[in-house]
């Protein structure tokens, strides 16, 4: 069963970084797998100022570079799907603000999918200027993905984990986690956490106040009903449906530490309107060592 797809297809930006190489392996099988195109994009910002003698050689080794660049990951990305996708997958070197472009090309695309730093990052950062800002602007869901794990090292049978709490985006999220689950032919894990003040111990579970215990059988309640209709879509995909009382962000960056790919929501069920990307999406995606996918939908004008 699969989504409906946009005409832009997976978009994945280029800048010939180590993370960047990593994202383009990761958008060619995921566009396989959804069976859409794939558009190679680097972007190169304008010159601010010309200076006279140089700028000229600069600009068309600027231009070479780009080019290069592009070649490289149009090769990288048909070697990482399959020869007869090479006629679904485009390049293109465009002279323009690279987050603005980015952003005004995920009005029509699936999903958009970066690495997590660029070639100019700062070596210990945790997020690149242009992934940071392509998870808070973009129009449609967002892939980082992170280089220090290669995808190599985790099992094609690890899971994919969903982070779950009702708001509209998290609901995009659940969406996105099943079908790439059953794409991948892999279990979901199903994360739900019903309460934002950490873990609550008590001595014994007959110790804790009724009320206590009552919430969490409600919260199982509320996570079954939150799945059923998905589970139903995808009957192929078997679930794991995990609900604590705790903070969400820890408990799904220790599930990540055994899955493949991680999902969640921009902002949460705690996010106030406008917002544009929660606490729980921004820890998850600075520190999960595997691609995440943060579930944007479309914003208004």
């Amino acid at each position: 069963m699969s989504a409906q797809h946009r005409p832009g297809g997976i978009v994945v930006g280029v800048d010939g970084s180590p993370s960047s190489s990593v994202a383009v392996e990761w958008a060619a099988r995921d566009a396989q797998m959804r069976g859409v195109a794939l558009k190679i994009v680097h972007v190169v910002e304008p010159m601010v100022t010309a200076v006279e003698g140089w700028s000229a050689d600069y600009a068309q080794a600027q231009q070479a570079w780009a080019h290069e660049i592009v070649e490289q990951a149009h090769k990288l990305a048909v070697e990482a799907s399959s020869p007869d996708r090479a006629e679904r997958v485009a390049s293109e070197v465009l002279h323009a603000p690279i987050i603005p472009t980015l952003v005004e090309m995920s009005k029509e695309s699936d999903m958009v999918v970066v690495g997590c730093r660029g070639r100019g990052a700062v070596a210990n950062a945790l997020l690149g200027s242009v992934s940071s800002a392509l998870v808070r602007y973009a129009h449609c869901p967002v892939a980082v993905i992170h280089d220090d794990d290669p995808l190599t090292t985790r099992s094609p049978q690890a899971p994919v984990v969903v982070g779950v709490d009702g708001s509209p985006t998290s609901e995009l999220a659940t969406e996105i986690a099943f079908d790439e689950a059953s794409r991948r032919g892999v279990g979901l894990v199903a994360l739900h956490a019903w309460s934002d003040m950490g873990p609550l111990d008590f001595p014994s579970v007959n110790w804790a106040p009724i009320e206590w215990r009552n919430i969490k059988d409600q919260e199982e309640v509320v996570l079954a009903e939150r799945l059923c209709g998905w589970q139903e879509r995808y009957p192929d995909v078997v679930v794991h449906r995990v609900v604590v009382n705790d903070r969400p962000a820890p408990r799904l960056l220790e599930q990540a530490e055994s899955a493949q790919l991680v999902v969640v929501g921009s902002h949460g069920r705690g996010g106030f309107p406008g917002m544009l990307l929660g606490s729980v999406s921004r820890a998850v995606v600075n520190s999960a060592r595997i691609p995440v996918i943060v579930a944007r939908l479309p914003r208004r004008p």
